[in-house]
């Protein structure tokens, strides 16, 4: 076997004094200052066009700016009556901004852009550590380029902190199988990150952990009754990190926190392993859209109005994924996710091997065999936990497999072309470069009318790429297979990022990059031209508030649901939001809602969160989210909602667009938004209060019963 680059005598190092040694370090600072200048302008180019973002985190972080009580728990609103469905970490950073700077789309957005860096900033550090520069530009670059990783660095959902603390946490294990390290203190720092990932976004950090775990026990330094004292040592880190909230959160009295949003016994414990957890799996989280009762009935009426049949059936995307796709080995290259993750993960495969084959003869602790075991089982594991959960999945999900995907295809493809001079070693390289040349043209085909001309430039670069690397081993030949190489592989994912940074992205569910042909449903392949990524995506989600195409009336004012070009849905779509986007009220209702507010504790009162993250983020004042997110939760009950209006704590109750819609749900289909105790407030609203309309909503002033 071909020995490794390690395994060889290395060339004398240069003098100090040696002018291709300056040259070389000006060329590794201007390159990293290109890589981290660059990524930062990219992602706060224009970066208000988000306006709120994804309005559901935004009135939480408004909260949390104004109530430290919301701030600590994840408050929905700052008279703190829910939570948002998550525990609270990823909101801490930029209600601290907002609490500063005020409350504007930068402020909330820019700590987001901020971890984005850093998370590019960190992996480059960390590889550069133990494969050098190049290689860390290459996964630096990777990450900062791939498009749904770029999408939400850029806005305010949880995973651009889950993201770094995911790659901290693997920095560290790295770090503890090191030569004289302290090995036991870098695992209780991995632990750490991983247990903050948890307050992040609960048990999808915790996918990591087997890599983290397999890798060091099996290369870590030591015997292995060390490495194992080491694990449980992190462990332990991990318990405590994450804990400590949730034990407050538990032992704090019921009456005075907020309901604990997404679970439906006010219990943390329920939510981390029901809604948040073994239900993501196995597709029964009770309280969501997809899972049990009314909301399966909801389902199946949107899965036929739609023409799709039933959840599971047909139009479903295939077996076991239900209203949220097709489940299986190929879900991440199906039209809604390939574009988002997939530009390189079969080349990834390719080249990973080859390296693993190429450090085969190293020591069992060798640091390169490492650092692809963490990150290699980090997206292995990943993408397949990813394609076969049967629960709410969303293509924006794919965004916690960047990381790993950049790690392992730069490393892999460094180690690779160092060994080039062997002939089967240029095969390799040749086969990933064709690969990924051959993928890009097809990804990008999905989108035909988008940059047109791309498509064909990627084959042919790639295949004359691949063709260069046949005889690549030094000179002029090697370098500009190498450039073309990459050229291939990253115009892609390049023109997504750039079309994904110049498009508006709002709502509960975004997608990166362009419309995609057949992308219908979270598995894709229906042929129809709306935006669906995930359940209903266009009643949220839309590549763009302009770009959006088509709809159903009485959607809850979601983009895609009317007209180009209007926020909020176009003409005739209720600006009362809906189940997926935040309501936009006018300078009217806004008026009303501040009129006497301050004799309230909250302003008015709405069915589910995002309609009622609107009204409170214009207004400035506490609006109750009824049922939470999904407007499922049993939050408040019809007797504390009752109790609440007695008191003369709730000023008005909203009851949507489009008029009074009878009790139907979000956009009047049945069971969507309002079941159970949501219901029943709603119903006896109706039944006690005069409705009134301010700018085609209905109101119900509570202070003023019916005689």
């Amino acid at each position: 076997m071909t020995a490794t680059v390690l395994d060889r005598p290395q060339p004398a190092e240069p003098l100090p004094d040696d002018p291709d040694r300056t040259r070389s370090a000006l060329w590794r600072r201007l390159s990293l200052a290109a890589l981290l200048v660059g990524t930062t302008v990219l992602y706060l180019w224009n970066l208000s066009i988000n306006g709120w973002a994804n309005s559901f985190y935004t009135a939480a972080i408004q909260a949390g700016s104004q109530s430290w009580k919301a701030w600590f728990f994840g408050s929905s609103d700052m008279a703190n009556s829910i939570t948002v469905d998550k525990p609270p970490a990823s909101l801490w950073i930029p209600a601290l901004s907002v609490r500063v700077f005020g409350l504007n789309s930068w402020s909330v957005l820019v700590p987001e852009v901020l971890m984005g860096v850093g998370s590019v900033a960190l992996l480059y550090f960390i590889t550069r550590r133990y494969f050098g520069h190049w290689a860390g530009i290459g996964a630096g670059a990777v990450l900062a380029l791939t498009p749904v990783a770029a999408m939400m660095f850029r806005f305010d959902n949880p995973e651009a902190l889950l993201i770094l603390l995911m790659i901290a946490a693997c920095g560290a294990v790295l770090r503890a199988m090191e030569p004289g390290a302290k090995s036991v203190w870098w695992m209780v720092a991995a632990g750490t990150a991983v247990g903050f990932g948890f307050l992040t976004k609960q048990l999808e950090v915790m996918l990591i952990v087997p890599a983290m775990a397999v890798t060091y026990l099996a290369f870590g330094p030591g015997r292995w009754l060390r490495r194992i004292g080491h694990l449980f040592a992190s462990l332990g880190a991990l318990i405590v990190s994450a804990g400590w909230w949730v034990l407050a959160v538990e032992l704090w009295p019921a009456s005075s926190r907020p309901y604990i949003g997404g679970s439906q016994n006010n219990s943390i414990l329920e939510l981390t392993f029901g809604y948040n957890g073994l239900g993501r799996l196995d597709g029964n989280e009770k309280g969501s859209v997809g899972g049990g009762g009314r909301a399966r009935e909801m389902s199946g009426a949107a899965a036929e109005m739609f023409g799709q049949g039933g959840p599971g059936g047909p139009g479903a995307g295939g077996p076991g994924g239900g209203m949220w796709g097709s489940t299986g080995w190929l879900r991440m290259f199906e039209p809604a996710q390939g574009g988002q993750i997939a530009w390189l993960i079969p080349s990834s495969l390719i080249l990973g091997v080859a390296a693993l084959v190429l450090i085969g003869r190293a020591s069992r602790t060798d640091l390169r065999r490492a650092y692809l075991s963490v990150f290699g089982l980090w997206m292995l594991i990943m993408v397949g936990v990813f394609s076969f959960m049967a629960g709410i999945f969303h293509s924006y999900y794919t965004a916690a497999i960047a990381p790993a995907l950049a790690a392992v295809i730069a490393v892999s493809a460094v180690v690779c072309w160092r060994e080039r001079a062997a002939l089967w070693v240029r095969l390799v390289l040749a086969a990933a470069t064709w690969t990924a040349a051959i993928w890009g043209f097809v990804l990008l085909n999905r989108s035909a009318d988008f940059v047109p001309w791309l498509r064909f430039v990627v084959l042919v670069v790639g295949i004359v790429a691949g063709a260069l690397m046949l005889g690549a081993q030094r000179g002029v030949l090697a370098a500009v297979a190498a450039s073309l190489a990459v050229l291939a592989g990253l115009a892609g994912p390049l023109a997504y990022t750039v079309d994904t940074v110049t498009t508006a992205k709002q709502g509960s569910i975004i997608s990166a990059g362009p419309q995609v042909e057949g992308e219908f449903g979270p598995g894709g392949g229906h042929g129809r031209h709306g935006r669906f990524n995930g359940a209903f995506g266009p009643l949220g989600a839309g590549r763009t508030q302009a770009g959006a195409r088509g709809g159903f009336p009485g959607m809850g004012g979601a983009p895609g649901m009317g007209a180009p070009g209007q926020a909020g849905g176009g003409p005739g779509a209720s600006p009362a939001g809906g189940l997926l986007n935040g309501s936009t009220p006018s300078d009217e209702m806004v008026a009303v809602l501040r009129n006497d507010a301050d004799r309230y504790t909250w302003v008015a009162a709405a069915i589910g969160s995002n309609e009622a993250s609107g009204y409170q983020i214009a207004s400035g004042y506490s609006v109750m989210p009824i049922g939470g997110f999904n407007g499922t939760d049993p939050s408040p009950t019809l007797d504390q909602f009752k109790q609440y209006v007695a008191d003369g704590r709730i000023h008005y109750f909203i009851s949507g667009g489009r008029g009074d819609r009878g009790g139907e749900g979000f956009g009047g289909m049945p069971g969507m938004g309002e079941s159970g105790t949501s219901s029943e407030i709603s119903s006896w609203v109706k039944e006690h209060f005069t409705a009134t309309t301010v700018d085609g909503v209905t109101l119900y002033d509570l202070t003023s019963p019916k005689n």
